[in-house]
């Protein structure tokens, strides 16, 4: 089949060395996948029939660090002396893996046959021979040969996800393949084949020895890039891979919510996920992880958010999220429950009444920020719009954060102490009037800042040694 495509001057520069030093040079992979899809694609990888050492000797600037496996990484320049990186494979056989993961055993070949014979799937088992291109540099539309043996463009036509050979074969060789074809079908919007599907199933031992680093990395790759999140998900929950790394989330299935909720919670949250912008996708498909150990049978799930912050935790520990990731989103479930009153025109003057004396005050609204963080107040209502929009039978209004935005910005407006450090006073003023450096120290700063938050006026070095004199008996 021929095609047209654009290469990058860096990438024709790889293929015009290597075709100069009389090596074979083809790309391979994602990249041909993507151009018949009709993409631009973003990576470009190429293999050759070169050993990793000849490769270091015609491109002495590159990481060798995967020449072992065959691979080097070419670092090449372009027109305007702009460095990239260009995966460069050697053509290779490999066998005797361990772990779910690495080949001990890793031949060089001559032929690209048997290079593709390796390959996860079949649309990502084509090649273009570039040494029959003409590589002048110039991006521009050129026409090529595309080279597919195992018939991965009929797939791509059918949105089929499709194993080379034997699946099972390949799930076996390799466990994080698995999480990987339930990632692209969620990303394409691709069915998995039926052999295929079943060999993940059988395959489950392997996955399971797969590092939570790199069940993680895939796990994200497909929230973020996928249009329909909960496509992929659901797949992984079907084949037993989501029981290796979030087996909380299968708790859902089936709990009925019967109180403005048109879904079980497994679903709830797969469509809150689909919902939600990419910068709370995880809190999106976490924010109800507790309602089925919180489950009072009527409807209600309360201290779910409290609970949910918990095992959010628990589950990003064990998936080797960051710290800063994992405290952000804990705050974020912890928080999403939040109810703003305010007035509307169709109210009866005595509902307007009831909620002017009972709102949200102005220390109530300094509260909530020192509370969510002003970092993540934007977050926090996104994820509740999320919720929202996911659930046809809800009673939320968006306006309730339209009103709760602008009170937010009001208040910002005034000078806010939300931290120690936003105090006129500090821990040396306090040891001045003699309370002593430690934990009372502290204690006295944040019942200082408190007192603050409540009242901002007192926010002034006199009134705040004041109270410390009369917190501390001094």
């Amino acid at each position: 089949m021929r095609v047209k495509i654009v290469i990058p001057e860096y990438v024709q520069k790889v293929a015009r060395i290597l075709t100069k030093e009389g090596f074979e040079c083809y790309l391979v992979g994602g990249a041909l996948r993507d151009i018949v899809l009709g993409k631009q694609p973003h990576d470009y990888d190429l293999a050759t029939n070169a050993l990793p050492d000849e490769m270091l000797n015609i491109f002495p600037k590159s990481i060798s660090t995967g020449a072992k496996f065959g691979t080097v990484i070419a670092l090449v320049q372009d027109r305007l002396k702009e460095t990239h990186e260009v995966e460069v494979t050697t053509f290779r056989s490999e066998s005797g893996y361990i772990d779910g993961r690495w080949p001990t055993n890793v031949k060089f070949v001559d032929e690209i046959d048997m290079d593709l014979g390796r390959r996860d799937f079949t649309f990502n088992a084509m090649a273009m021979d570039l040494s029959k291109m003409d590589m002048d540099g110039l991006e521009e539309e050129k026409e090529g040969d595309l080279y597919d043996p195992f018939s991965g463009i009929v797939d791509i036509e059918k949105k089929l996800v499709r194993a080379v050979g034997t699946p099972l074969e390949r799930f076996k060789e390799d466990g994080l393949r698995a999480f990987k074809a339930c990632r692209v079908a969620s990303q394409l919007d691709f069915q998995i084949e039926e052999e295929t599907f079943n060999a993940i199933k059988e395959s489950i031992p392997v996955a399971s020895k797969v590092s939570m680093e790199r069940i993680r990395d895939e796990f994200m790759k497909m929230l973020l890039d996928s249009p329909k999140p909960s496509v992929g998900i659901e797949l992984m929950r079907q084949a037993g891979l989501l029981n290796i790394f979030i087996p909380e989330l299968l708790e859902g299935v089936g709990v009925e919510q019967k109180l403005f909720h048109a879904h079980d919670v497994y679903w709830h949250t797969l469509k809150t996920c689909d919902a939600a912008h990419d910068s709370v996708k995880l809190a999106a498909l976490l924010h109800d992880i507790a309602k089925p150990r919180t489950d009072m049978g009527n409807g209600h799930f309360y201290g779910h958010d409290k609970m949910g912050a918990d095992l959010a935790e628990e589950i990003m520990k064990r998936m080797k999220f960051s710290h800063s990731e994992i405290e952000r989103v804990k705050i974020l479930i912890m928080n999403h429950m939040f109810y703003y009153p305010h007035v509307k025109e169709d109210m009866t003057e005595e509902e307007k009444e009831k909620i002017e004396a009972h709102g949200w005050t102005d220390a109530a609204v300094r509260r909530f920020i020192q509370r969510v963080g002003e970092e993540n107040i934007d977050d926090l209502f996104k994820l509740r719009m999320a919720d929202a929009l996911s659930n046809p039978a809800t009673v939320f209004k968006p306006d309730e954060i339209t009103f709760l935005q602008k009170r937010i910005s009001e208040v910002r407006e005034q000078d806010m102490a939300l931290k120690v450090t936003d105090l006129d006073i500090t821990g040396e003023d306090l040891m001045n009037l003699g309370i002593e450096k430690g934990p009372e120290l502290g204690t006295i700063l944040n019942e200082l800042l408190d007192m603050v938050v409540e009242d901002p006026l007192l926010n002034s070095k006199e009134k705040l040694l004041e109270e410390a004199k009369r917190i501390a008996n001094i």
